[in-house]
């Protein structure tokens, strides 16, 4: 029913559009080609096409409702600069951490890690659904099927570096750091073609010398998470369990053997929580 019911206002807002009826260019075949074409391209009839894609993927992938659509990036992208906020002595000219994008727009941002799980049927839904998010990367996991993440990468997805083999990085020196992320630097441009400019460090656990490690090998910044996601919960870092505007969501490529569910089944979850709490999820790279 919500879904009926928010087509039937998106269509009565089309049909009740004030541009005017477009006139029939003479000309016979050609000018009815002309018209035909002029109607695909009018605002409206485009958006009742969009809104009813839209609703159809979200009935096929069982969402209750359709994911909200975020704003056009910002021209002006957010500056970051420390960690949430607060300078960190020694720090400043190192990539910041940050676990909350500065912005106003109501939107969150998904991100997943290790990619150990390599579901078919997730990378179908989020295509379909047109939901996008940021995959960080570690390499002794994703080595046995890079085409998976291939396909992730076609498809607009942005794969960034979780270093090598998902060590406790603070328990090793600047050099052994160093190895695991500037390794797996070089693995993601190898097989990927592209080298990343963020980096997510393993259990979110990092010192200085990881920052200097990461910089030292191209990252520009180091996005940590204000929550994550399972296929049953939302566990939040902050004290008010809530969702803010240009949060990090964290999840996992894992399925059934770690959890009680699929990625698709997390999906739902996740969007079920974001949307009826008003947000959408927006791009991280548009926002840095």
């Amino acid at each position: 029913m919500a879904l009926a019911a928010l087509l039937i206002a998106a269509l009565g807002t089309a049909c009740g559009s004030a541009d005017p009826p477009a006139t029939k260019p003479k000309g016979g075949q050609g000018g009815e080609g002309a018209g035909a074409a002029g109607a695909l391209a009018n605002p409206a009839e485009q958006q009742k096409a969009a809104l009813q894609a839209r609703i159809a993927a979200a009935k096929k992938w069982k969402l209750a409702k359709p994911p909200l659509t975020a704003p056009p990036a910002p021209k002006t992208k957010p500056e970051i600069t420390t960690r949430d906020g607060f300078e960190v002595e020694g720090q400043e000219d190192l990539p910041p951490v940050f676990t909350t994008v500065p912005t106003e727009d109501k939107v969150v941002f998904l991100t997943i890690d290790d990619g150990a799980e390599k579901d078919p049927e997730f990378l179908k839904m989020m295509k379909e659904l047109k939901i996008p998010y940021t995959a960080f990367l570690s390499d002794y996991l994703v080595r046995d099927n890079y085409p998976y993440f291939k396909e992730m990468q076609a498809a607009g997805v942005t794969l960034n570096n979780h270093t090598l083999n998902h060590r406790y990085l603070p328990a090793l020196d600047y050099e052994k750091q160093r190895e695991e992320i500037c390794g797996q630097q070089d693995t993601i441009q190898k097989e990927f073609g592209k080298r990343p400019t963020l980096f997510r460090p393993p259990y979110g656990n990092y010192n200085q010398d990881t920052l200097r490690a990461a910089k030292s090998c191209g990252i520009k910044a180091v996005p940590l998470w204000n929550a994550e996601a399972f296929v049953n919960r939302m566990d939040w870092r902050e004290w008010d369990r809530d969702l803010h505007p240009g949060d990090i969501i964290l999840t996992h490529f894992r399925g059934r053997e770690d959890w009680k569910g699929t990625m698709p089944d997390m999906i739902r979850h996740v969007m079920k929580t974001v949307t009826d709490k008003g947000y959408a999820v927006a791009r991280l790279e548009d926002y840095l």
